[in-house]
């Protein structure tokens, strides 16, 4: 009697050993077969998972279960974080959470890009689309993750109407250009903008907008400086580079 119940122990050990094997093998195999990327804009969707699931490893699921909740996430530039949502064992979505950048100037070689607030966010040997140039500001040394030191901190609120504007719009620019007396400047397409100060920009804009399809594929100065709301004429003129 001992001796059966020994056996029927040591089958039932066997049994349990041999279902946690399975299991455990089932579990290692699960390999992820469908990534969603969203939040994304700086970036592809496939960058983005290029650079998150690097090998076959990354895309196990228990693997990246364990990676994503117990290792530092991927350093990836202009992405604050990232976030992976489980959908189903072999689905998940990646949801990206981008730096805000406004708008970039060059400095020592590099391009030092920043936030709504001036804060330099990124520091990049490429320019990245669809971001602005910004040249006129005057400023000191440069620190990553520091405030970009101007005299006056008040042009990073009007740089960023402004850019949101632009984007509103769907124009794109290549250069913006702030004199002494913080009145802005557009460079696009061989056309310059003479925007003036920040008052009615919104406006002034809407304008430039208008005119887009008129000026293109023409050279020189368009000047929305005396762009004035209230007037029911054009208040506004082009002047062709000689």
């Amino acid at each position: 009697m001992r001796y059966l119940k020994s056996s029927r122990g040591k089958v039932k050990i066997g049994i349990a050993v041999a279902v946690i094997f399975l299991v455990a093998i089932a579990f290692l195999s699960l390999q992820i077969k469908e990534i969603k990327v969203t939040g994304n804009k700086k970036y592809t969707s496939e960058q983005i998972e290029n650079l998150i699931f690097k090998g076959s490893w990354d895309r196990n699921a228990i693997y990246c279960i364990y990676k994503d909740r117990f290792q530092k996430h991927e350093q990836i530039p202009f992405v604050e974080d990232y976030k992976i949502v489980f959908q189903s064992p072999v689905k998940v979505e990646v949801i990206v959470y981008e730096k805000t950048v406004v708008g970039y100037i060059s400095y020592m070689g590099s391009y030092m890009y920043f936030d709504k607030d001036g804060i330099i966010v990124e520091s990049s040997n490429g320019e990245l689309p669809g971001i602005p140039k910004i040249v006129g500001l005057k400023y000191g040394h440069i620190a990553l993750h520091q405030p970009l030191p101007v005299e006056n901190g008040r042009i990073f609120n009007e740089i960023l109407t402004l850019t949101q504007l632009l984007s509103t719009h769907g124009i794109l620019v290549d250069q913006i250009q702030y004199d002494t007396r913080g009145d802005a400047t557009l460079m696009m397409e061989g056309i310059k903008v003479f925007l003036g100060s920040n008052d009615q920009m919104n406006g002034k804009i809407s304008e430039l907008n208008d005119q887009l399809p008129v000026l293109k594929g023409l050279k020189g100065t368009l000047y929305l400086d005396t762009y004035d709301e209230a007037e029911t004429v054009t208040s506004y003129r082009f002047v062709k580079d000689k």
